[in-house]
Order: C-alpha cells, then sequence, then structure tokens
C-alpha cells in the first residue's frame, strides 16, 4: 500500500509523554505513520519507541541522531526521510500533547481536499487559543509573529506554530540544505519560504496546551535566532536561495 502520512515528532528527553502520544495518534481513523527523531535523550525516550515498534510495525519509525541538534534540523532529517520513503504529506508535532492529536485529521483533510499546500495548525487566527501559559509567554509568542507579519508581510497569524502540514510538492520545490535556522525561526523560515514561491497557505484554530509533563526547549538563544533570523529573511532573495528546480 502506497505510504501517504507521516507525522514526524522530534524528541529530546520526552519518556513521559512518547509512549501515549504515539497510542493517540495511531488510534485515529485515519491510517497515520510516525517518525520519532530522538536527539540521544539521556532520559532513554527512544528506548521507548523501540519497544513499542514491534506492536506498530510498518507505522512506527525511528531516527537516533548523536546528540541534541536542534529542532530544524530534527525535522529536515524527517522531511528527507519521508520524501525518500514515497510520503505525500507531512505532519510536524511535538511530543508533549500541546499540539491535539485529534487535530491532526482537520490539517490532513485540508491539504487533501481543500487544495492547500500549507496548513497551519494556529494559536491565533481567532483570538489566542493557549492554556496553561504563563502571560509573558503568551505574549512573547502572540508578538513575535506580529512581528513577522510586519518585517516579511507573511500573511500567517501564527508564524512561529509548530503544528503544520506540508504537501509533498512543497518539499520536493524546497532546498532543504538552504532552510538555516534551529529553534523557532525554522518555522518561520520554512512557512516564509513556502509562501514566497507561491504556495497556498491556510491556517486553521486550534487550542494549544501547555505541557504537563517533561520540560519547554525554549531558550534566549532561540528568541535572539528568531528576532534576527527575521531580519535576515526580509533581505534575502527567496526563489534564488531557497528553490529547488528538481
Amino acid at each position: 500500500m502506497k505510504k501517504q502520512l507521516l507525522v514526524i515528532i522530534p524528541t529530546y528527553n520526552e519518556k513521559d509523554n512518547i509512549s501515549n502520544i504515539i497510542k493517540k495518534v495511531f488510534s485515529l481513523p485515519v491510517d497515520f505513520h510516525i517518525l520519532v527523531v530522538d536527539d540521544n535523550s539521556p532520559d532513554g525516550t527512544s528506548n521507548i519507541v523501540e519497544s513499542l515498534q514491534e506492536t506498530y510495525k510498518e507505522r512506527l519509525y525511528l531516527l537516533k541522531r548523536n546528540g541534541k541538534l536542534g529542532l530544524g534540523t530534527a525535522y529536515i532529517t524527517g522531511f528527507r526521510w519521508g520524501l525518500e520513503n514515497g510520503y505525500q504529506y507531512f505532519f510536524e508535532m511535538d511530543a508533549d500533547f500541546s499540539h491535539n492529536p485529534d487535530d491532526l485529521v482537520r490539517l490532513y483533510e485540508v491539504l487533501s481536499n481543500d487544495g492547500y499546500d500549507v496548513v497551519v495548525g494556529s494559536r491565533y487566527v481567532q483570538g489566542v487559543n493557549v492554556v496553561n501559559w504563563p502571560i509573558g509567554r503568551v505574549l512573547l509568542s502572540y508578538f513575535a509573529s506580529k512581528y513577522v507579519r510586519f518585517i516579511l508581510g507573511l500573511p500567517v497569524h501564527d508564524a512561529t506554530a509548530g503544528f503544520v502540514g506540508y504537501s509533498r510538492r512543497v518539499l520536493e520545490s524546497i532546498l532543504l540544505e538552504k532552510i538555516s535556522f534551529v529553534g523557532y525561526a525554522f518555522q518561520i523560515e520554512m512557512k516564509y519560504v513556502a509562501h514566497k514561491l507561491g504556495f497556498k497557505i491556510k491556517e486553521i484554530p486550534i487550542i494549544f496546551t501547555d505541557r504537563r509533563y517533561g520540560q519547554s526547549k525554549m531558550s534566549k538563544k532561540i528568541i535572539r535566532e528568531a528576532f534576527w533570523g527575521v531580519l535576515k529573511l526580509r533581505f534575502t532573495n527567496v526563489k534564488k536561495r531557497y528553490q529547488s528546480h528538481v
């Protein structure tokens, strides 16, 4: 059977969440496959995934990397693996249930039925739909997206969103080796490049719930990268730098 839908889940120390998130995704009424990209988690996250692979043969896959190499490179690794293995739709999702797995079905329907190339599970397309975040974190995230819209003219309300779906043709059209940012700036870069290359993006409202287990990966370094990265993108010739002609 042709492989269609790949959910890519980057992990670093997610032993408290990974088993439950995998089981939940596989309980959905759509045949999603999962690729976990683990950055050598010292808490044994990859061991848990390996223990589940016998149960979910040909649906659950694992790539183990040698160290904590960052969110952006994890997704790029996952995209490449999925393209090589024939998948048609790709979904980014956190391991910690901040993204509701039930919404994967809605993301897929937008790509498969509505003619869009990129779909964003958005916290801000209808007000502010964030649960259990400190107000400072909410404001930082909300105004970061406002900043991106102002500087780049990107027609997306939640530019840093990490719950995103891409059609295969989007990823085939981008020179993935040219994607340079590692933290949340990666999310901005991918959406901006897709937009500038002419792909259709749609946001759908989701409710984002802060993790109950484990620790956030946010840092000052990631914030700085996003701030300066947006300015760098503003003066980049996207088609010349990023467009694949394969």
